[in-house]
């Protein structure tokens, strides 16, 4: 017969190996690498299977929550502190009543996917806001912990794409025209706001003589349409321009090139 106490002990042994693999088997379903990816305030929610999960064995469950930090704010302009506005009739402009931080938020159309990413955009609307995404894991009748992502505020977290470049010959100058990317949002009258909207903008454009194979820097301002003169005939010329972003000191990737044969 097993002594009392070898008993109590095989007891305890069990229950805390039991208890061991219970943690084990969470912590290895739990999501890895959850982050946002923001472009053009487009903000994804992403992240990648835990250790211990293959093909689409699993459903995901995902959750977000805002940080107040004003009593109003506006994601219309670029962020000093709080500051106070007379009408609020633009994107991602909310008279917001909080301070602190709110309750996490059930993603409905991410609730049970099988998905490895869930697009807040539409949650993650007041720009100048830092927002928290989290994400975990079910499979077969057991579930992970939550996985959390890093501080996450739009305005200064988003890349931008490149200008849109369209170019038409006049009298052997070349106009260049540029075009801010649009963004995923309206205002009132369903008119398309622009990454102008919320920053300061410099576009930098550049010309490249094929022949010569030399590239040159031929402007760089806030003026969405640049003439360039002073071009040799008979030759072809290709345009590229990028967006840079003073307040930020970040540029865009550049544009495909515009390219022209000059009579």
């Amino acid at each position: 017969m097993m002594p009392k106490h070898c008993f109590l002990g095989f007891l305890i042994s069990f229950f805390l190996t039991g208890v061991a693999g219970t943690q084990s088997t969470h912590e290895s379903l739990k999501p890895q690498r959850v982050q946002f990816q923001s472009r053009n305030f487009h903000n994804i929610l992403q992240w990648q299977p835990g250790r211990a999960l293959t093909g689409n064995s699993s459903v995901y469950f995902v959750q977000y929550k805002i940080m107040f930090s004003c009593s109003m704010k506006s994601s219309h302009q670029k962020p000093s502190g709080c500051w106070q506005h007379t009408s609020c009739n633009f994107p991602g402009c909310r008279t917001l009543a909080k301070y602190g931080q709110r309750q996490w938020k059930n993603k409905e159309d991410c609730w049970g996917t099988q998905e490895l990413f869930c697009d807040l955009t539409s949650e993650t609307s007041d720009i100048q806001e830092p927002y928290y995404g989290r994400v975990r894991a079910a499979s077969a009748g057991s579930y992970s912990e939550w996985s959390m992502t890093p501080r996450f505020t739009p305005w200064w977290e988003t890349k931008i794409d490149p200008p849109v470049v369209n170019i038409t010959q006049v009298n052997g100058s070349l106009l260049v025209i540029l075009r801010a990317p649009n963004l995923p949002y309206r205002y009132q009258k369903e008119k398309n706001v622009s990454i102008e909207d919320y920053y300061e903008l410099l576009y930098r454009v550049f010309i490249i003589n094929n022949s010569l194979e030399k590239e040159q820097k031929v402007y760089e301002g806030a003026h969405r349409v640049v003439e360039i003169e002073a071009l040799t005939p008979h030759s072809s010329y290709c345009v590229v321009a990028e967006i840079y972003q003073p307040m930020l000191d970040r540029r865009s990737q550049r544009s495909e090139e515009r390219c022209v044969e000059i009579p």
